[in-house]
Protein backbone atom coordinates (compact mmCIF):
# COMPACT_ATOMS: atom_id res chain seq x y z
CA UNK A 1 0.00 0.00 0.00
CA UNK A 2 1.10 3.20 -0.69
CA UNK A 3 1.75 6.05 1.56
CA UNK A 4 -1.36 8.05 0.86
CA UNK A 5 -3.32 4.47 1.62
CA UNK A 6 -1.57 4.45 4.86
CA UNK A 7 -2.71 7.93 5.90
CA UNK A 8 -6.13 7.13 5.05
CA UNK A 9 -6.08 4.67 7.40
CA UNK A 10 -4.68 6.97 9.65
CA UNK A 11 -7.59 9.10 8.84
CA UNK A 12 -10.05 6.17 9.96
CA UNK A 13 -8.44 5.48 13.54
CA UNK A 14 -8.14 9.47 14.59
CA UNK A 15 -11.67 9.81 13.66
CA UNK A 16 -13.00 6.16 15.58
CA UNK A 17 -10.80 7.92 18.38
CA UNK A 18 -12.12 11.71 18.32
CA UNK A 19 -15.97 10.43 17.45
CA UNK A 20 -15.89 13.69 14.97
CA UNK A 21 -14.26 14.67 11.63
CA UNK A 22 -13.39 18.05 12.89
CA UNK A 23 -11.52 16.51 16.04
CA UNK A 24 -9.80 14.32 14.10
CA UNK A 25 -8.71 16.94 11.50
CA UNK A 26 -7.87 19.00 14.25
CA UNK A 27 -5.48 16.06 15.85
CA UNK A 28 -3.70 14.90 12.44
CA UNK A 29 -3.41 18.87 11.90
CA UNK A 30 -4.78 18.60 8.33
CA UNK A 31 -8.47 20.52 7.27
CA UNK A 32 -11.64 18.72 7.93
CA UNK A 33 -12.38 18.39 4.28
CA UNK A 34 -9.42 16.17 3.69
CA UNK A 35 -10.89 14.02 6.55
CA UNK A 36 -14.19 13.74 5.02
CA UNK A 37 -12.96 13.20 1.31
CA UNK A 38 -10.47 10.04 2.88
CA UNK A 39 -13.01 8.80 4.66
CA UNK A 40 -15.42 8.95 1.73
CA UNK A 41 -13.02 7.69 -0.75
CA UNK A 42 -11.87 4.71 1.41
CA UNK A 43 -15.36 3.72 1.71
CA UNK A 44 -16.13 3.75 -2.06
CA UNK A 45 -13.42 1.72 -2.87
CA UNK A 46 -14.18 -0.53 -0.11
CA UNK A 47 -17.49 -0.83 -0.85
CA UNK A 48 -18.46 -0.48 2.86
CA UNK A 49 -19.90 2.39 4.94
CA UNK A 50 -17.38 2.46 7.74
CA UNK A 51 -19.32 5.27 9.82
CA UNK A 52 -22.36 6.18 10.48
CA UNK A 53 -23.02 9.87 10.28
CA UNK A 54 -25.64 12.66 12.05
CA UNK A 55 -25.50 16.32 12.34
CA UNK A 56 -23.99 15.65 15.74
CA UNK A 57 -22.06 12.52 15.71
CA UNK A 58 -20.21 9.90 13.59
CA UNK A 59 -20.35 6.41 15.30
CA UNK A 60 -17.94 3.18 13.55
CA UNK A 61 -21.24 0.52 11.98
CA UNK A 62 -20.10 -2.82 12.74
CA UNK A 63 -18.35 -4.02 9.56
CA UNK A 64 -16.09 -0.05 10.26
CA UNK A 65 -15.23 -1.48 13.88
CA UNK A 66 -14.27 -5.07 12.23
CA UNK A 67 -12.05 -2.73 10.02
CA UNK A 68 -10.49 -0.66 13.09
CA UNK A 69 -9.54 -3.76 15.11
CA UNK A 70 -7.67 -5.67 12.02
CA UNK A 71 -5.59 -1.67 11.27
CA UNK A 72 -5.13 -0.59 14.29
CA UNK A 73 -2.24 -3.46 15.20
CA UNK A 74 -1.26 -3.49 11.71
CA UNK A 75 -0.35 0.31 11.47
CA UNK A 76 0.82 0.45 15.03
CA UNK A 77 3.69 -1.88 13.80
CA UNK A 78 4.51 0.18 10.69
CA UNK A 79 4.93 2.99 12.89
CA UNK A 80 7.14 0.97 15.44
CA UNK A 81 9.39 -0.37 12.42
CA UNK A 82 9.59 3.72 11.66
CA UNK A 83 10.45 4.96 14.73
CA UNK A 84 12.82 2.16 15.45
CA UNK A 85 14.86 2.66 12.45
CA UNK A 86 14.96 6.63 13.13
CA UNK A 87 15.85 6.02 16.86
CA UNK A 88 18.79 3.63 15.70
CA UNK A 89 21.32 6.43 15.36
CA UNK A 90 19.49 9.02 17.93
CA UNK A 91 17.69 9.35 21.10
CA UNK A 92 14.91 8.01 21.34
CA UNK A 93 12.01 9.79 19.56
CA UNK A 94 8.55 9.22 17.83
CA UNK A 95 4.79 10.28 19.03
CA UNK A 96 3.48 8.06 22.43
CA UNK A 97 -0.38 7.82 22.34
CA UNK A 98 -1.88 7.50 25.64
CA UNK A 99 -5.35 6.57 26.71
CA UNK A 100 -5.43 7.65 30.65
CA UNK A 101 -8.75 8.51 33.19
CA UNK A 102 -9.75 11.96 33.42
CA UNK A 103 -8.37 14.07 36.43
CA UNK A 104 -5.33 11.91 37.02
CA UNK A 105 -2.50 13.80 36.02
CA UNK A 106 -1.47 15.20 39.58
CA UNK A 107 -0.89 11.79 40.22
CA UNK A 108 1.94 11.38 37.90
CA UNK A 109 2.67 14.58 35.58
CA UNK A 110 4.53 15.98 38.03
CA UNK A 111 7.11 12.86 39.07
CA UNK A 112 7.01 10.95 35.71
CA UNK A 113 5.70 12.48 32.76
CA UNK A 114 7.37 15.94 32.83
CA UNK A 115 10.75 14.62 33.76
CA UNK A 116 10.51 12.02 31.11
CA UNK A 117 9.58 14.45 28.60
CA UNK A 118 12.37 16.71 29.64
CA UNK A 119 14.70 13.99 29.33
CA UNK A 120 13.78 12.86 26.13
CA UNK A 121 13.00 16.28 23.82
CA UNK A 122 12.24 14.51 20.41
CA UNK A 123 9.90 12.31 22.03
CA UNK A 124 6.13 13.35 21.55
CA UNK A 125 3.07 12.42 23.89
CA UNK A 126 -0.94 13.16 22.78
CA UNK A 127 -3.35 12.03 26.07
CA UNK A 128 -6.36 11.61 25.03
CA UNK A 129 -8.53 11.14 28.64
CA UNK A 130 -11.51 8.96 28.71
CA UNK A 131 -13.43 8.02 31.58
CA UNK A 132 -14.65 4.30 29.79
CA UNK A 133 -11.96 1.69 29.13
CA UNK A 134 -11.61 1.03 25.56
CA UNK A 135 -9.56 -1.56 23.37
CA UNK A 136 -6.00 0.24 23.58
CA UNK A 137 -4.92 -1.79 20.65
CA UNK A 138 -7.78 -1.21 17.93
CA UNK A 139 -8.14 2.17 18.93
CA UNK A 140 -4.21 2.53 17.86
CA UNK A 141 -3.07 4.18 21.20
CA UNK A 142 0.34 2.68 22.41
CA UNK A 143 -0.77 2.52 26.08
CA UNK A 144 -3.10 2.83 28.90
CA UNK A 145 -3.32 3.86 32.82
CA UNK A 146 -5.67 2.71 34.41
CA UNK A 147 -5.92 1.17 38.09
CA UNK A 148 -4.32 -2.05 38.26
CA UNK A 149 -8.00 -4.18 39.05
CA UNK A 150 -8.53 -2.85 35.82
CA UNK A 151 -5.90 -3.78 33.62
CA UNK A 152 -7.12 -6.67 31.09
CA UNK A 153 -5.19 -10.07 31.89
CA UNK A 154 -3.34 -10.24 28.39
CA UNK A 155 -1.39 -6.39 29.39
CA UNK A 156 1.76 -5.91 30.34
CA UNK A 157 1.49 -3.85 33.75
CA UNK A 158 4.05 -1.13 35.27
CA UNK A 159 3.69 0.28 38.55
CA UNK A 160 2.82 4.14 38.78
CA UNK A 161 2.13 4.79 41.90
CA UNK A 162 1.98 3.63 45.54
CA UNK A 163 -1.58 2.15 46.60
CA UNK A 164 -4.58 5.28 46.10
CA UNK A 165 -7.38 6.03 48.65
CA UNK A 166 -10.45 8.27 49.25
CA UNK A 167 -10.97 9.51 52.14
CA UNK A 168 -13.79 11.27 53.77
CA UNK A 169 -14.13 15.30 54.08
CA UNK A 170 -16.26 18.17 54.44
CA UNK A 171 -15.58 21.41 55.25
CA UNK A 172 -15.05 23.14 59.15
CA UNK A 173 -18.50 25.22 58.20
CA UNK A 174 -20.79 22.67 57.03
CA UNK A 175 -19.12 20.27 60.11
CA UNK A 176 -19.79 23.48 62.38
CA UNK A 177 -23.53 23.18 61.66
CA UNK A 178 -24.47 19.69 60.68
CA UNK A 179 -21.87 18.09 63.06
CA UNK A 180 -19.17 15.34 62.67
CA UNK A 181 -20.25 11.40 61.69
CA UNK A 182 -19.06 9.38 64.28
CA UNK A 183 -19.51 6.71 62.31
CA UNK A 184 -19.76 5.38 58.31
CA UNK A 185 -23.54 5.03 59.43
CA UNK A 186 -24.31 8.51 60.38
CA UNK A 187 -23.21 9.54 56.64
CA UNK A 188 -26.74 9.26 55.50
CA UNK A 189 -27.76 11.89 58.19
CA UNK A 190 -25.95 14.09 55.98
CA UNK A 191 -25.64 15.74 52.96
CA UNK A 192 -23.52 14.05 50.68
CA UNK A 193 -21.61 15.09 47.62
CA UNK A 194 -20.89 11.99 44.99
CA UNK A 195 -19.07 11.13 41.85
CA UNK A 196 -21.67 9.79 39.11
CA UNK A 197 -20.22 7.01 37.21
CA UNK A 198 -20.05 6.93 33.59
CA UNK A 199 -23.48 4.30 33.53
CA UNK A 200 -25.56 7.21 34.95
CA UNK A 201 -25.60 5.48 38.84
CA UNK A 202 -24.06 7.13 41.77
CA UNK A 203 -21.12 5.95 43.23
CA UNK A 204 -21.87 4.43 47.20
CA UNK A 205 -18.46 4.82 48.26
CA UNK A 206 -17.25 1.36 49.73
CA UNK A 207 -15.61 1.79 53.18
CA UNK A 208 -13.18 -0.04 54.77
CA UNK A 209 -11.14 -0.27 58.05
CA UNK A 210 -9.46 -3.09 59.36
CA UNK A 211 -12.41 -4.78 60.77
CA UNK A 212 -15.47 -3.65 58.79
CA UNK A 213 -17.47 -2.53 55.38
CA UNK A 214 -19.45 -0.31 54.86
CA UNK A 215 -21.06 0.72 51.77
CA UNK A 216 -22.70 4.22 51.44
CA UNK A 217 -26.42 4.61 52.26
CA UNK A 218 -28.97 8.06 51.31
CA UNK A 219 -29.28 10.16 49.04
CA UNK A 220 -26.84 12.62 46.85
CA UNK A 221 -27.47 16.22 47.05
CA UNK A 222 -25.09 17.15 44.67
CA UNK A 223 -23.52 14.72 41.71
CA UNK A 224 -21.23 15.06 39.06
CA UNK A 225 -19.56 12.80 36.66
CA UNK A 226 -15.98 14.67 37.28
CA UNK A 227 -13.63 15.10 40.42
CA UNK A 228 -13.04 18.86 40.28
CA UNK A 229 -16.84 20.19 40.80
CA UNK A 230 -17.51 17.39 43.72
CA UNK A 231 -14.46 18.91 44.73
CA UNK A 232 -15.35 22.21 44.42
CA UNK A 233 -19.07 21.49 46.19
CA UNK A 234 -17.15 20.07 49.30
CA UNK A 235 -14.63 23.20 49.84
CA UNK A 236 -17.96 25.72 49.47
CA UNK A 237 -19.35 24.03 52.54
CA UNK A 238 -22.37 22.20 50.60
CA UNK A 239 -21.80 18.47 52.41
CA UNK A 240 -19.79 15.80 52.84
CA UNK A 241 -17.70 13.72 49.98
CA UNK A 242 -14.77 11.27 49.20
CA UNK A 243 -11.99 12.03 47.06
CA UNK A 244 -8.89 10.79 46.49
CA UNK A 245 -6.49 11.51 49.11
CA UNK A 246 -3.90 12.69 46.74
CA UNK A 247 -6.46 15.42 45.67
CA UNK A 248 -7.50 17.04 48.59
CA UNK A 249 -4.66 16.73 50.74
CA UNK A 250 -3.06 20.03 50.60
CA UNK A 251 -6.75 21.71 52.05
CA UNK A 252 -7.04 18.83 54.70
CA UNK A 253 -3.08 20.27 55.47
CA UNK A 254 -3.85 24.02 55.63
CA UNK A 255 -7.86 23.22 57.46
CA UNK A 256 -9.77 23.88 53.95
CA UNK A 257 -11.25 20.71 54.40
CA UNK A 258 -11.71 18.31 57.60
CA UNK A 259 -10.27 14.05 57.52
CA UNK A 260 -13.65 12.08 58.64
CA UNK A 261 -13.33 8.91 60.04
CA UNK A 262 -10.00 8.44 59.84
CA UNK A 263 -9.67 4.65 60.70
CA UNK A 264 -12.32 4.41 57.17
CA UNK A 265 -11.25 5.51 53.33
CA UNK A 266 -11.76 3.47 50.10
CA UNK A 267 -8.59 1.36 48.98
CA UNK A 268 -8.49 1.80 44.96
CA UNK A 269 -5.11 0.30 44.31
CA UNK A 270 -1.93 1.09 42.20
CA UNK A 271 -2.45 3.24 39.02
CA UNK A 272 -0.56 1.66 36.44
CA UNK A 273 0.77 2.11 32.92
CA UNK A 274 -0.44 -0.97 30.71
CA UNK A 275 0.46 -1.87 27.25
CA UNK A 276 0.24 -5.48 24.78
CA UNK A 277 2.92 -7.93 25.27
CA UNK A 278 2.47 -9.57 21.92
CA UNK A 279 3.38 -6.97 19.82
CA UNK A 280 6.77 -4.71 19.20
CA UNK A 281 7.06 -1.90 21.72
CA UNK A 282 8.12 1.63 20.35
CA UNK A 283 11.11 3.38 21.03
CA UNK A 284 9.37 5.93 22.57
CA UNK A 285 7.59 3.48 24.85
CA UNK A 286 10.41 2.01 25.80
CA UNK A 287 12.08 4.52 27.11
CA UNK A 288 8.97 5.52 29.01
CA UNK A 289 9.03 2.32 30.71
CA UNK A 290 12.41 1.94 31.38
CA UNK A 291 12.08 5.54 33.08
CA UNK A 292 9.34 4.20 35.57
CA UNK A 293 11.34 1.35 36.30
CA UNK A 294 13.97 3.54 36.88
CA UNK A 295 12.30 5.89 39.20
CA UNK A 296 9.69 3.65 41.16
CA UNK A 297 12.05 3.08 44.30
CA UNK A 298 11.87 6.73 44.87
CA UNK A 299 9.96 8.13 47.98
CA UNK A 300 6.97 9.23 46.21
CA UNK A 301 5.96 5.81 44.39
Amino acid sequence: MNRSGLNELDIVLAVARRGTFTAAASELEISPSAVTNAIAGLEKRLGIRLFNRTTRSVALTDAGRRYVEKIGPALAMIRVAEEELESESHAPAGTLKLNVPPESGSLWYPTLLLPFLQRYPRIRVDLYSQREQVDIVAAGYDAGIRLMEDIPADMIAVRLTAELRMIVVASPAYLAEAGVPAQPEALSDHQLLCMRMSDGSIYRWDLMNQQRHYKLQGEARFAASDLASVHQAALAGLGIACLSEQHVAGDVQVGKLVHLLPDWQVHLGTLCLYYPGHRLVPPALKALIAFVRETENRPHL
